[in-house]
């Protein structure tokens, strides 16, 4: 089997203008970046934003496991085959972080024969958005401390900088740097931090703006640091949110790409999920159900994080009302829930897939909590036993799901039809009562223990000290009706990552809690969880090349 880099650099692209025309897209609503790349302009949401809205179908995941899940893939295979079925579907995505694609994980174009391309260009560079992010984050951070060195005018208490700079690589001696040394002329010393550019709340505030102006007014917001008085002190008081928003005027327009079957993708911002919301832009999403008649869109990591936050954020703020619901599992990643070793997945292996089956009928009723149907989907591997799926398939549809296999990898836009017919048959017969879990009303503590306990299975949380005066800090600010963004590490439900398939009656640790009053929410930090990640000893980036002739090796 060639690798996904050597299938992608095969295909036959279509011109991006000819794919949009598709969907209705003319070429003047279009800003080209090449021949296989373009941002939708300002112009073409005017002509669109009185059309009916389509379906919305989010696909999710079980807990990652080294074994694989392939929800990208699914979300990217699924979108071809229902262009395969005559349905007129867009498929909305997150741009990938350099930060994994030279890290452990990879890129995020999908794999096999279910890919985004140009797959090269969005792994790496792409239109440009995360530098655009990066830099209006950093030009934050040089005025806060450009400010307090020439006379802090603003009384900002150096002790209370809560703004961190940024950069999209997994940097982990970044995480405590010490700045300001040198003479009196480079500035205070103070101790400092980086996050890696997707937990930026620059990022959060890309993916969650209406337009322009709103990303303005949220950029304006910003708590960057609080004074000797303990008042916060924001980006509109450091007069910085003109620039940042100059910055960012061409990151917020959505980037269309195409599918290796020319069916239109639309891949805009990156918020890791385990740290940050964890979903495409508004913009994107919305843009895409004024175009479509079926929009299939992705949340990261597993339903606990990233559906989670999808229904619990965006939907909550942008007023998105979910459809149906795709969760992805495979056999093996079942199979390693259950306690099988990575190298003895390939065995058939009831007894594991028993007990490891509990951690996708978790995701199942956690779904299933916020009233939308349900549709889980094996991402099939030449492993697989006809024993195992028939196991899989009886458990789900004992639980109320539709079941169907997925071969997209193998087979492209073809091995998603059956998937597709079940979506659509979905779509057509079961309604959603989409709702959120909690209420806006709620403290930030009920909020917190109500994902902790109703999402995770968490008997108890605990919160440190510190958290617990953060979080009356925030309320007092009066940012107690923002909803919660839980960070927490993707493999388990529970805030260590060892407990697999579906613990309960843990306790969830919350160590810092901090507001992201632009983008609208306030993050708790859980157990050991890093907003700033490190590479692993031998970094995926150790195999990435590029030959004599210009042509990228390595990315996958």
């Amino acid at each position: 089997m060639k690798t996904d880099i050597e299938i992608a650099q095969e295909a036959s692209l279509e011109h991006i203008r000819d794919v949009a025309a598709g969907i209705g897209i003319q070429e003047d609503d279009l800003e080209f970046y090449g021949k296989y790349k373009a941002k939708l302009s300002d112009d073409l949401w005017e002509k669109i934003k009185d059309k009916k809205d389509g379906k919305l179908v989010l696909v999710t995941a079980i807990n990652p496991t080294p074994a694989g899940e392939g929800k990208t893939t699914t979300t990217v295979g699924l979108g071809e085959a229902m262009a395969k079925l005559n349905k007129k579907a867009l498929i909305a995505l997150r741009e990938p972080s350099l930060g994994p694609c030279f890290g452990i994980k990879g890129g995020a174009a999908g794999g096999g024969y279910a890919q985004v391309v140009p797959m090269e260009d969005l792994n790496l560079h792409f239109t440009g958005d995360f530098h655009a992010i990066t830099s209006a984050n950093n030009l934050l951070a040089a005025m806060l401390d450009n400010h307090i060195q020439q006379g802090n005018a603003l009384e900002i208490d150096p002790r209370q900088v809560v703004w961190k700079r940024c950069l999209d690589m997994n940097d982990r001696v970044l995480r405590n740097i010490v700045v300001g040394l040198g003479n009196k002329m480079d500035g205070m010393v103070r101790e400092d931090h980086f996050v890696i550019t997707v937990a930026s709340e620059i990022m959060a505030i890309l993916c969650l703006a209406d337009d322009l102006a709103d990303l303005r007014e949220r950029l304006g917001k910003i708590i960057v640091a609080y004074n000797f008085s303990g008042e916060p002190v924001t980006a509109d008081d450091l007069k910085a949110t003109g620039a940042m928003t100059a910055l960012l005027k061409d990151a917020i327009k959505p980037n269309m790409i195409q599918t290796l079957e020319h069916t239109p993708a639309l891949v805009h911002g990156g918020p890791f999920a385990n740290i940050a919301h964890g979903c495409n832009s508004v913009r994107a999403t919305k843009m895409a159900l004024k175009l479509s008649d079926i929009t299939i869109t992705e949340a990261g990591f597993g339903a606990d994080l990233g559906a989670e936050k999808f229904f619990d954020i965006k939907c909550r703020m942008a007023g998105l009302k979910p459809d149906a619901v795709v969760l992805v599992a495979t056999v093996r990643a079942l199979k390693y829930n259950g306690g099988v070793a990575r190298n003895d997945l390939a065995e058939e292996n009831l007894e594991a897939l028993e007990k490891g089956i509990v951690n996708l009928e978790k995701h199942i009723e956690n779904i299933q909590k916020y009233g939308v149907p349900v549709i889980v989907t094996l991402n099939s591997f030449v492993t697989d036993t006809h024993a195992e799926n028939e196991f899989i398939r009886k458990f789900c549809e004992d639980r109320g799901c539709e079941f169907a296999l997925s071969e997209v990898w193998e087979k492209g836009g073809e091995g998603g039809i059956a998937l597709a017919e079940k979506v659509l048959d979905t779509l057509e017969h079961k309604e959603s009562h989409f709702h959120p879990l909690y209420d806006d009303g709620l403290s930030i503590r009920e909020k917190i223990e109500i994902v902790s306990r109703e999402i995770y299975g968490a008997g108890n949380v605990v919160y440190e000290p510190a958290a617990q005066k953060q979080i009356d800090r925030i309320e007092a600010l009066g940012f107690g009706s923002f909803p919660v963004c839980m960070a927490k590490n993707q493999y388990s439900l529970s805030d260590d990552a060892k407990k697999l398939g579906r613990p309960s009656g843990f306790d969830i640790h919350i160590r810092e809690v901090y507001v992201s009053a632009g983008a609208g929410f306030v993050v708790a930090l859980t157990g050991a969880v890093m907003t700033m990640p490190g590479l692993p000893k031998v970094p995926a980036a150790n195999g990435i090349d590029v030959t004599e002739d210009g042509k990228i090796t390595g990315l996958f």
